[in-house]
């Protein structure tokens, strides 16, 4: 069944967006759905296509482009294409399920233009872009120069934060889960 609702949690990469999402399926199982996205980069370790993200190249990433089969997509970083199927989003509704959609800064605005009312968009911020620096060299997954772009690309995406519902500063991961699960409940209720 269409619910016709979609949450969106957005936030530039290590401010715990997924942290977060990761609870609320959790402890919500049977009203919320995790949207799995469409992806151009390689899966990294432990990460699985259909349940992390549906991973494919370039071309056939282009080719759902050209068939106008998603919600939303961008170019997050440069050859890495994101997006959001539609075809995602109708199986979550077909569930009677909401779905929670992770996904970057842009995504989230163009699907607010979309859905207006229908959705509820929560933006996390880090404390500060030091802590976040920090969050980013402590996963161990990225060189000088990726960090470097990350952390260029979080200084540009927090300057959007005004554009969503809500913002949350997640210092403490606690009471960023603890807020976040407020508004969701509030919003399918």
């Amino acid at each position: 069944m269409d619910n016709g609702k979609i949450i969106i949690v957005t936030a530039p990469s290590g401010a715990g967006k997924t942290s977060i999402v990761q609870h609320l399926l959790r402890k919500h199982p049977q009203l919320f759905g995790f949207s799995i996205s469409a992806a151009t980069r390689q899966p990294r370790a432990n990460e699985v296509h259909g349940v992390d993200y549906y991973f494919m190249d370039v071309a056939q990433f282009q080719q759902h482009i050209s068939n106008n089969d998603f919600l939303e997509w961008e170019m997050v970083y440069e050859g890495k294409y994101y997006g959001t199927l539609h075809a995602e989003i109708k199986r979550l509704w077909n569930e009677n399920k909401t779905p929670i959609l992770d996904i970057d800064v842009k995504g989230a605005i163009h699907i607010q233009e979309q859905l207006g009312n229908n959705c509820l968009s929560i933006f996390i911020k880090p404390p500060s872009i030091a802590a976040l620096t920090q969050r980013l060299k402590s996963r161990g997954t990225e060189t000088p120069e990726s960090l470097q772009v990350r952390i260029d690309k979080a200084s540009y995406e927090l300057s959007f934060s005004h554009h969503f519902d809500a913002s949350i500063i997640n210092d403490d991961l606690t009471e960023a889960i603890a807020a976040t699960e407020t508004l969701v409940l509030n919003f399918v209720k």
